[in-house]
């Protein structure tokens, strides 16, 4: 059976871990739990250096997505965020060949030609996500953003991340049938409310995998698929090299059985 490639996005170690531990100290836990791709988190940076954690990701075989807090747009601006340039250069010194974003506030008066412009100077690839905001966490708006990414042609792409849908209600199953065919980044996490009624992010049970089955029928085959879900125990490699073969082998093709 074919495995497909996946990612860990640092996250799912826990922000005080990664923060007092450093980025680095991941990078051959990841390789020797069996993942190729690294989600270095630009929010949970302390003193690391860009050089030094793009050559020892290279070292270990892992390619690297660069995951900003950054909106693409922000509210009364028609140019994309001021910051993004110097965020596809920060991406770039990480060694990633993609930076993944928020979309913020979309709006039709939003100048996409200037998006393409930059883009087309940049080696680093944009990846749009929702995320868990009322703006930036429906499917209304992303629809609407890429099906003008769509008619004009820009290299975008989206990363899905399955458990935020929840944060505004959204069916994940809708948004893959209306989104799929744009998505490269599966972000992947299950998804509970606490007795206080806060939604927190969790492994992934039976039903889960089940659901994200059908999530990926929608996107393209073979898919990076990334852990953004708690991984924690006393042996991480151990956990994560579970984790990282359950998710390889999800949206497998099904075989027919051949008649002789």
């Amino acid at each position: 059976m074919h495995k497909y490639p996946v990612s860990i996005s640092l996250s799912s170690y826990g922000a005080d871990l990664v923060r007092q531990q450093g980025q680095l100290s991941f990078v051959a836990l990841l390789s020797a739990a069996g993942a190729q791709r690294i989600e270095w988190r630009e929010e949970l940076l302390t003193s690391e250096h860009p050089a030094t954690l793009a050559q020892a990701a290279a070292e270990q075989g892992l390619d690297s997505v660069f995951s900003s807090p950054l909106e693409l747009w922000v509210a009364g601006r028609a140019q994309p965020n001021a910051e993004l340039a110097a965020t596809l250069d920060r991406a770039q010194a990480f060694g990633s060949g993609w930076l993944k974003v928020s979309l913020g506030y979309f709006t039709d008066t939003n100048d996409l030609e200037s998006l393409h412009a930059l883009l087309n100077r940049h080696p680093v690839k944009l990846l749009v996500e929702n995320d868990q905001t009322l703006h930036g966490g429906r499917i209304e708006p992303m629809q609407r953003f890429f099906t003008e990414v769509e008619r004009l042609g820009l290299p975008v792409k989206m990363t899905f991340d399955i458990g935020n849908w929840q944060w505004q209600d959204q069916s994940a199953l809708t948004a893959a049938r209306l989104l799929g065919r744009h998505v490269d980044y599966l972000h992947c996490k299950a998804v509970a409310r606490r007795d206080d009624g806060k939604l927190v992010a969790l492994p992934p049970g039976a039903t889960d995998l089940h659901l994200w089955e059908q999530l990926l029928k929608h996107m393209t085959q073979g898919i990076t698929r990334a852990v953004e879900f708690p991984l924690q125990g006393d042996d991480l490699i151990e956990v994560t090299a579970q984790q990282v073969a359950t998710l390889a082998h999800l949206g497998q093709p099904r075989v027919e059985n051949a008649h002789v």
